[in-house]
């Protein structure tokens, strides 16, 4: 577990008067298959802000790296049916790894995040044809091939579309390192 991932159990028990622990329980009676369930719930019934009701749902559902008994193994999946988008991942993991030694890889089952003091990026191979990159650029004019994400809840304020490793330039990383400085 991550430094973040345990202030934010002790958060979540301060402010809800429960431990993570409970509210998997809680959750698991009401017998959720889907990952949004289990948000709608917590949202609708509880209260719960987007980032604690998505905790409990990857807890609940055993789809987060801490649950894995392999993250890789998280990662592999993504890539199932998707193998031509690996090496677009493997491209920008080898340059974000450099950006400096807090970078934290937290794989999910359809994404990985990618955090530092906070979540700044998320890689994501979103459908056969488009691979994604989320960027928490929250206050930023889109611009290029930068586009301001527009749906609610959404993890990340910005996004760019890539469909092949030669589309990633020195201003993809440009736009990935603007989101990790404003992290810290």
């Amino acid at each position: 577990m991550d430094q973040a991932e345990k202030t934010m159990m002790d958060n979540l028990h301060k402010n809800s008067g429960k431990s993570l622990e409970e509210w998997v329980e809680i959750v698991k009676q009401k017998q959720f298959t889907k990952h949004s369930e289990i948000q709608r719930f917590l949202k609708e019934e509880h209260g719960f802000t987007y980032g604690y009701a998505n905790l409990v749902a990857h807890k609940s559902l055993g789809t987060d790296a801490g649950s894995a008994e392999n993250p890789e193994s998280l990662i592999e999946n993504q890539y199932k049916g998707k193998e031509h988008f690996r090496p677009i991942y493997d491209k920008l993991m080898d340059e974000i790894l450099r950006f400096g030694p807090d970078v934290e890889i937290a794989p999910k089952n359809a994404y990985v995040s990618l955090r530092r003091k906070r979540q700044f990026a998320i890689l994501q191979p979103a459908t056969k044809t488009r691979f994604e990159i989320g960027l928490n650029l929250k206050g930023e004019e889109p611009d290029g091939i930068l586009e301001l994400i527009t749906g609610a809840n959404a993890m990340c304020s910005h996004k760019i579309k890539i469909e092949s490793v030669d589309e990633i330039t020195p201003d993809v990383f440009g736009w990935i390192r603007k989101s990790y400085e404003k992290a810290n």
